[in-house]
């Protein structure tokens, strides 16, 4: 088979693939434009380039719905909702969710005592930047724009390594403490004022196809603290409210509030004299 009968064939089958699954030119990172000007928008320490006055304010707000229709429109055009409404729908969400992200910058600040301002948190600090993320995007997935709302937290994983999905329901004031690696299912459900450390998953027992629609995340009530690399699975599965989560911990069934649930384990130290030729691993 010659080249030009091999590209003409192949070219051909890109063609009509793209077709049927084009989505909108540069969707993923028009979408990674809009969460940095957002973000922009409702903190300084996110600018690029400072403005100062409520008219530039405003101008940017104005842009920032006018950039939202463009990448909306083509995830809409095959579907019920309406575009005009989904974007009205967001921009009356923006003071609430500003709100929100100043209680969740303040309890990580209040939480960590290597944080000396919520300026540091909110500049620095990559757990802040996945909860102001998911928080966009869980708004969007209410409204059941799930692409969107996927590509927004998706963008969140990317840059921070953490991997919350906009379905779940976190309540106000969530700290995140290093962040690194902690997984949050679609179905999870968190109350207010938790806390979580690296590594951390909310987890399904299950990911048999047929479970999509149903509760397969746990439920963490208020004033929960999970410490780091603790695993929690299913979705019958809750914490009672300010319990303490220990690290390393697998739970899959309840634990009543104000419960420490911890894993035990040995440490053994030994002096050289007593253990001769050190231990040597083949990894």
């Amino acid at each position: 088979m010659t080249h030009e009968t091999l590209y003409h064939g192949f070219a051909q089958t890109l063609k009509e693939r793209r077709d049927d699954h084009s989505l909108g030119f540069q969707l993923k990172k028009g979408t990674q434009e809009f969460v940095e000007n957002l973000l922009a928008i409702l903190f300084p320490h996110f600018c690029k380039e400072m403005f100062y006055t409520k008219e530039e304010i405003e101008s940017r707000l104005v842009l920032l719905e006018r950039d939202l229709k463009r990448l909306l429109l083509p995830l809409l055009k095959d579907t019920s909702l309406n575009l005009e409404d989904i974007v009205e729908q967001f921009m009356q969400t923006l003071p609430d969710l500003h709100d929100n992200l100043w209680l969740d910058a303040e309890a990580i600040t209040s939480g960590d005592p290597a944080a000396e301002s919520v300026d540091e948190v909110i500049l620095a600090y990559p757990g802040f930047s996945a909860i102001a993320i998911y928080r966009i995007a869980h708004e969007f997935y209410v409204m059941h724009v799930p692409i969107f709302s996927r590509l927004i937290t998706e963008y969140a994983h990317q840059i921070t390594g953490i991997d919350i999905h906009p379905g779940a329901q976190i309540g106000t004031s969530f700290a995140i403490d290093h962040g690194t690696g902690i997984v949050i299912g679609e179905s999870a459900i968190i109350g207010k004022d938790v806390k979580m450390y690296q590594g951390v998953t909310l987890g399904a027992l299950s990911v048999d196809k047929k479970l999509a629609k149903s509760k397969r995340h746990p439920t963490i009530e208020d004033g929960v603290v999970i410490y780091a690399q603790a695993i929690i699975l299913g979705g019958e599965t809750i914490v009672g409210h300010h319990s303490v989560i220990g690290g390393n911990v697998w739970l899959t069934t309840s634990v009543p509030p104000f419960s420490s649930v911890y894993q035990e384990s040995k440490v053994t130290v030994r002096p050289k004299e007593m253990t001769g030729a050190p231990i040597d691993f083949s990894i």
